[in-house]
């Protein structure tokens, strides 16, 4: 090798050095290119990448088997006579034959014995709960199931099935009970479960399986009543249902339409009206209504709509246990209002010692009287049950009776005593001018 040769080799070698990645490079990329074109011509791309960790994919999946689809409780409605029957008083059989099977929701509280057993169970672990109804002797047989009566040692329905109540009585208490219930199974269960048990809750007589969503309600704790329908001035246009007692109704037929919803279910303490601002307007009528509820131990709830004054006047001159609430609650949708009403019973409460309001099963007014209630102890009230609103309020009628029968009393006997004075003083004046 010749010198100048020798010396091109040592000027390139620094150079080869360089591209010899370079060249390596390419070489790879011919590779690569090369199966990519074999995985063209060939159609076959499946091909495993080197890895450490093995293959990945999905977890194995254990087989399941889909569950049936939960059936959805029937929607509560109105039970309505055919589209051919005219409601008319003469609308209502004679003798109330029972339907063959009372409709009941199929997955409805209280429906099969297993959902019995839960409803047992959660009464047994909630301190709140009621006792099941009916109680032994205050029912007996009536035109659609069992008809309340008043039982042994005189015990009445309207106290046996009232929720108990040992309050202090020198804090002004306030009563609230919420009508409509059953008619919409989502507001009836969402007022069961998120209301004070202290809250009473009234059902219409309508409904599917009213015994199951009253069994439920007790087992949480409320007292209820049961609606009676009453002719609003608007009837029929105003539609109140097939067993609507009537204002100018027979005696015999409003009765009769009396007793089958009182058949309807047992477990009430009382009956509320549901409308009637025509119905209380009748005497005779309403006359008729208390006197058959004191007759049976059940008491009566007015919501406050109609004429306030015949109520009280026919309530009072018969022994029937009863009330009209000082306030409806919810006359306007709006939560604004509602929370005015709620202060106003307790304004009233203050005043009178006790306070009673009503509504309806609106959404809004189940939530409104739920957050009412919170703080309702920390601003020094009490909340009860309408129920012990209405024997505080007989127990005041009944004292003030007395105290104005003791008062009338010591009047009368002042003035006998002031006219045997009267008397005697003539005596002695007559005495003094025979000289002595």
């Amino acid at each position: 090798m010749t010198a100048a040769a020798a010396a091109a080799l040592r000027h390139a070698a620094p150079l080869l050095n360089i591209r010899a990645p370079i060249f390596a490079g390419l070489g790879a990329a011919g590779v690569f290119a090369l199966v990519i074109l074999g995985v063209a011509i060939f159609g076959n791309g499946q091909f495993d990448a080197p890895s450490a960790t093995g293959r990945v994919g999905p977890l194995p999946q254990a087989a399941v088997t889909p569950e049936p689809a939960a059936e959805t409780q029937n929607p509560i409605s109105f039970q309505s006579p055919d589209e051919g029957a005219e409601v008319s008083l003469s609308g209502v059989n004679e003798g109330f034959e029972a339907p063959a099977s009372e409709p009941t929701a199929p997955n409805g509280p209280g429906s099969d014995p297993a959902s019995a057993e839960v409803s047992h169970a959660s009464a047994a672990s909630n301190p709140e709960a009621l006792a099941r109804a009916p109680f032994s002797g205050l029912t007996e047989p009536g035109p659609g199931g069992p008809l309340p009566v008043i039982g042994p040692n005189d015990l009445r329905p309207s106290r046996a099935y009232a929720r108990p109540f040992h309050g202090d009585p020198n804090t002004p208490m306030i009563g609230i009970v919420v009508g409509g219930m059953g008619v919409n199974p989502t507001v009836t269960t969402a007022a069961i479960e998120e209301l004070p048990p202290e809250v009473a809750l009234s059902f219409s007589p309508y409904v599917e399986n009213l015994q199951g969503w009253i069994d439920q309600a007790r087992a949480a704790g409320h007292e209820v009543l049961i609606e009676a329908p009453m002719e609003p001035f608007d009837y029929p246009n105003s539609d109140t249902g097939p067993y609507t007692l009537l204002a100018d109704g027979p005696t015999e037929e409003n009765e009769r339409r009396l007793m089958w919803i009182l058949s309807r279910t047992t477990g009430y303490f009382g009956v509320a009206n549901y409308q009637g601002t025509r119905f209380s307007t009748s005497r005779p009528a309403v006359e008729s209504l208390m006197h058959s509820l004191e007759r049976r131990g059940v008491a009566y709830l007015h919501d406050g709509v109609g004429r306030r004054s015949l109520i009280d006047t026919v309530g009072a001159g018969t022994n029937v246990e009863y009330a009209i609430a000082d306030r409806i609650l919810d006359e306007e949708l709006s939560p604004a209002i509602i929370d005015q009403r709620l202060l106003a019973l307790e304004a009233l409460a203050i005043q009178n010692g006790a306070a009673l309001g009503s509504g309806f099963a609106y959404p809004v007014t189940v939530d409104q009287v739920q957050a009412w209630s919170l703080g309702l102890e920390l601003r020094g009230y009490q909340l009860a049950p309408p129920s012990a609103v209405m024997a505080r309020r007989r127990l005041e009628a009944r004292l003030a009776a007395e105290a104005q029968g003791t008062n009338q009393h010591a009047e009368e006997e002042t003035q006998h005593r002031w006219m045997d004075d009267a008397e005697g003083g003539d005596e002695y004046g007559a005495a003094a001018d025979d000289g002595h």
